[in-house]
């Protein structure tokens, strides 16, 4: 199974998916902003709590320094509504149920876990400059402690 990595420089692939309230968000539509686009296994599961808990935490000081964020899972817009409720989370959350996004963007494939290799979603994050291209890729990342080593890497601590 070969995976598509996306490197610095890249073109991000461009979408359209629904986020928790039914609304289409698009990529394309947030031209001018730098975006940071996050993929994770499955909403209200503790790392993926977590990790949006965090962003959550940190979207003031993200918004500031002129980031969007938006994290993707393969999880329907009704579950998706219900994470954000549960965890006040601020910032959109899309549904792929099709994963053809994380396969775009090289979020999913083959992965190794407790010594046994499966496929699905490598948590996943990329920094995405106003003007559409990759900033960074970042695969396979932790959930826990993920935010404020990317708030580092952007400068913002």
């Amino acid at each position: 199974m070969t995976q598509t990595r996306l490197e610095p420089g890249d073109a991000a692939p461009d979408f359209i998916l629904p986020d928790s309230t039914g609304q289409e968000v698009g990529l394309k539509s947030l031209r001018g902003t730098r975006v940071i686009l996050y993929f994770y296994p499955a909403a209200m599961t503790p790392g993926c709590t977590k990790q949006a808990c965090d962003f959550r935490d940190s979207l003031q000081s993200l918004a500031a320094a002129g980031f969007a964020v938006l994290g993707v899972s393969k999880d329907t817009p009704q579950k998706l509504a219900k994470f954000a409720e549960r965890d006040a989370l601020n910032f959109p959350l899309l549904s792929d149920p099709d994963l053809a996004v994380h396969q775009a963007y090289g979020a999913y494939g083959e992965k190794t876990m407790y010594g046994k290799t499966t496929v699905g979603v490598l948590r996943s994050t990329f920094v995405i400059d106003a003007d559409g291209k990759i900033e960074k890729a970042l695969y396979n990342v932790k959930a826990t402690g993920h935010v404020a080593r990317l708030r580092k890497d952007l400068g913002l601590e």
